[in-house]
C-alpha cells in the first residue's frame, strides 16, 4: 500500500487530503497538512499520431516511443491514432496497435487502442490529411473491426455506406466521431440520430477544425454537434481553437467536452521542418502548417491544454474534467477518471505552477 499527499483534485472539489493505493485508489481522506502541490486524475488522450519523432504508422517501437513521451506529459490512457494513407498501410497500423495493446508499454500509459482516423474522410475537407480517403465499405469496415483495437472512427456522415458502417462500427462498442466533414447541419444532426438510435455512443473529432463554421443561416455540424448529446474533442492549443471559442463550447457543452492532442511526431522536438503522413510541414511559433498555410495537426501536450484553459479562467476542477472524467466518460472506462475508491490510481502530480512533478499508472510511478 502506498499513499500520495497533495491537494487532490476531485469531481466536485478541491481537497488538501491524502490517497491510499495499490493498483487501485483505496481510500481518499481529508489531511490539513499536506505539501504544496496538485494530484490529479491520469488524462486520457484519445487522439495523437506522435511525439518525440515517432508515428502511430511507423510500427510498434514507434507507438510505445510516442506513448511514453506522452506519459512524462500526464497521459495515462493513450489512443494512437491512424493518418488517412493507403488502406494497406491503414491496417498495417492498427495491426500495430493491437500488438501494442497486447503487449502494453513498459514505463508508459495504458494503450487503449486506436482512434482510426483515416481513411473516412471527405476529400473535400482532409485538412491536413494526404490525399487517400475512401468510403467505409462493408468490407473495409469488417477488416479493421478484426483487429479487434479500434475504439474511435472519424468518419464523415455524408459518405457513401456512412449510415451502414457506423451500424457496424456502433453493435463493436466503436465511438463514432463526425470529423474531416463537408456535412450540414441536417446530414450531422441525422447521422447522430442515428448512431444513437442504433445504441452508440456519437462525438466530434477536433470540433470546429476541418468542418463548416457556425453562420446565421448555415448553422453547420457545430451547430448540431453542440445542441445534440454528442461529445466532442477539442485541440486547445490556442492555435486550433481561440480561447474565447472554447469558453463558449465549454459553456454549452461542459461535461461532453474533451481535450485532445493531436500531436503528431515533431512534438517534445525542437521547431524546424518534419513530416506528417508523408507531408512535409513547418513547426513554427507553436503550431504545425503546411507549405500553404494550412494548420496540420499539432505539437500539443495535455498538460499545456491544461494551463490553456486555467489562463481562461476555467476552475482547475473543471479544466482537469476535460482531460480524464470527460474522456473516460465518452470512451466508457469507468474504472478511470476520478480520484475515487475503487478506481484505478492514476494520477499526474503537479506543483503550484502546474508543471509535471510526477505520472503514476496503477499504482506504478512511471516518471
Amino acid at each position: 500500500m502506498q499513499t500520495l499527499s497533495g491537494h487532490l483534485v476531485l469531481p466536485d472539489q478541491i481537497l488538501p487530503g491524502t490517497v491510499t493505493f495499490s493498483e487501485k485508489i483505496l481510500t481518499v481522506s481529508a489531511n490539513t497538512s499536506v505539501p504544496d502541490r496538485y494530484i490529479l486524475p491520469g488524462f486520457i488522450d484519445g487522439h495523437v499520431h506522435g511525439g518525440n519523432g515517432a508515428d502511430t504508422m511507423d510500427g510498434v517501437e514507434a507507438i510505445h516511443t510516442l506513448a511514453r513521451f506522452h506519459a512524462t506529459h500526464g497521459t495515462t490512457t493513450i489512443l494512437p491514432t491512424t493518418i488517412t494513407r493507403p488502406w494497406a498501410d491503414v491496417m498495417d497500423a492498427l495491426r500495430a496497435v493491437a500488438e501494442s495493446v497486447r503487449t502494453q508499454c513498459a514505463g508508459g500509459p495504458v494503450i487503449h487502442g486506436a482512434h482510426l482516423e483515416g481513411p473516412f474522410v471527405s476529400p473535400h475537407k482532409l485538412g491536413a490529411q494526404p490525399p487517400y480517403a475512401i468510403a467505409p465499405t462493408e468490407d473495409r469496415v469488417t477488416e479493421a473491426l478484426a483487429t479487434g483495437c479500434v475504439k474511435v472512427v472519424t468518419l464523415a456522415p455524408e459518405l457513401p455506406h456512412a449510415e451502414q458502417a457506423m451500424e457496424q462500427f456502433v453493435a463493436a462498442g466503436v465511438r463514432v466521431s463526425m470529423g474531416h466533414t463537408v456535412a450540414t447541419y441536417e446530414q450531422t444532426e441525422k447521422a447522430i440520430c442515428h448512431v444513437c438510435s442504433a445504441g452508440g455512443v456519437a462525438g466530434a473529432t477536433h470540433l470546429f477544425n476541418a468542418m463548416a463554421p457556425i453562420t446565421s443561416r448555415k448553422p453547420g455540424p457545430v451547430t448540431a454537434l453542440m445542441c445534440s448529446d454528442a461529445y466532442a474533442e477539442m485541440i486547445f492549443d490556442t492555435h486550433h481553437v481561440h480561447p474565447a471559442t472554447f469558453r463558449l463550447a465549454h459553456k454549452v457543452m461542459e461535461d461532453r467536452l474533451l481535450f485532445v492532442t493531436d500531436a503528431m511526431r515533431a512534438t517534445g522536438l525542437p521547431e524546424g521542418p518534419s513530416q506528417l503522413g508523408g507531408q512535409d510541414v513547418i513547426v513554427k511559433d507553436g503550431a504545425v502548417r503546411l507549405p500553404d498555410g494550412s494548420l496540420a495537426g499539432s505539437v500539443l501536450t495535455l498538460d499545456v491544454a491544461l494551463r490553456n484553459a486555467l489562463k481562461t479562467g476555467t476552475p482547475l476542477v473543471k479544466a482537469s474534467a476535460l482531460l480524464s472524467s470527460n474522456p473516460a466518460r465518452y470512451l466508457g472506462l469507468t474504472d478511470r477518471g476520478t480520484l475515487e475508491t475503487g478506481k484505478r490510481a492514476d494520477y499526474v502530480v503537479m506543483d503550484s505552477s502546474f508543471m509535471v512533478q510526477e505520472v503514476w499508472v496503477g499504482g506504478q510511478r512511471i516518471h
